[in-house]
């Protein structure tokens, strides 16, 4: 049986990993309590897709590849499958989606919801990780241990349903932090479990090429998009209206329609220290003549 490393780096993959997987439980459950509030058709889909991106694309299958950065087996190369990888990709994003459809996109947040939501979601994890773990190509035979399988499917769909209902709970700042450090431990913790379950036996240290690309070839293209796509979740994030923004806006809004629906009358301007203009006296002496059969009042201006 081959030697197995599942922590060739130190403690460098497994922190950015959960780094990772934090950021993105982060911007997911952000972007799941914008998804609550939105008002439009048009809105609850385009956060919807968010989420799932946040938490199906960056906390889950980019910590997986993370991980796997750091994972060794002795006496061999290891090579990817590039249509598998990018299958486990498209598993984790779809799942996520699906089950945070189920759980959002009702009109009430029911306990059924969450757990049908949960369970979708958490298969899908864990058909990610073991389709990301079939695209691996290296000299020898890979085994698994059916307990520790069944253990991480197990963590994986309550990983997700805990997710799924943080992100209809949660609207807190602090408490969507708090929640996205516990989301980064699961899970981190349902991928290392998986990773327990595989044994390497066989063509370990005998010669010969191995087919795929290195995890270090794919690292520059898997780095740069999910960079930018944390980059574009937290500028719509930052850009969008928050419930409060638009409270504020339509009450700035009813102040100025009432304002121009009932205008105030003009109060006269009064001089510092004086009385309003048309109360004032005019300058200069006063007097009173008569002309004929009139009466004038004259004002001296001089």
């Amino acid at each position: 049986m081959a030697q197995i490393h599942h922590f060739e780096y130190g403690a460098l993959t497994p922190t950015v990993s959960y780094i990772l997987s934090v950021l993105g439980s982060l911007l997911g459950l952000t972007s799941a309590g914008r998804l609550r509030s939105s008002k439009t058709r048009g809105e609850r889909i385009w956060w919807l897709t968010l989420a799932a991106v946040a938490i199906g694309a960056t906390a889950i299958w980019s910590m997986h590849f993370v991980a796997m950065l750091g994972f060794d087996v002795e006496g061999t190369p290891i090579r990817y499958d590039i249509g598998l990888t990018v299958a486990s990709a498209l598993i984790a994003l779809v799942s996520v989606g699906v089950g945070l459809a189920i759980a959002l996109l009702g009109r009430t947040a029911s306990k059924a919801r969450i757990l049908v939501g949960g369970v979708i979601a958490g298969l899908g994890v864990a058909a990610m990780h073991y389709c990301g773990m079939a695209a691996m190509e290296l000299r020898g035979e890979i085994h698994y241990s059916g307990r520790e399988v069944a253990l991480s499917i197990g963590i994986a769909v309550v990983a997700a349903t805990v997710a799924l209902y943080l992100a209809i709970t949660v609207t807190k700042p602090v408490a969507i932090f708090v929640s996205a450090l516990v989301m980064g431990i699961a899970v981190n913790g349902m991928h290392f479990t998986g990773m327990l379950a595989m044994s390497v036996t066989g063509e370990a240290n005998t010669f010969g090429s191995v087919e795929g690309a290195t995890a270090a070839g794919l690292l520059v293209p898997v780095g740069a998009a999910v960079v930018f796509a944390i980059i574009g979740m937290g500028y719509a994030l930052v850009s969008a209206p928050t419930e409060e923004d638009r409270e504020a806006i339509a009450y700035l809004a009813q102040r100025m329609e009432d304002r121009l629906a009932n205008p105030q009358p003009q109060q006269p301007q009064v001089p510092f220290g004086g009385a309003p203009a048309s109360q004032q006296q005019p300058q200069g002496r006063a007097g009173r003549t008569t002309l004929g059969d009139a009466s004038w009042t004259y004002r001296d201006r001089s």
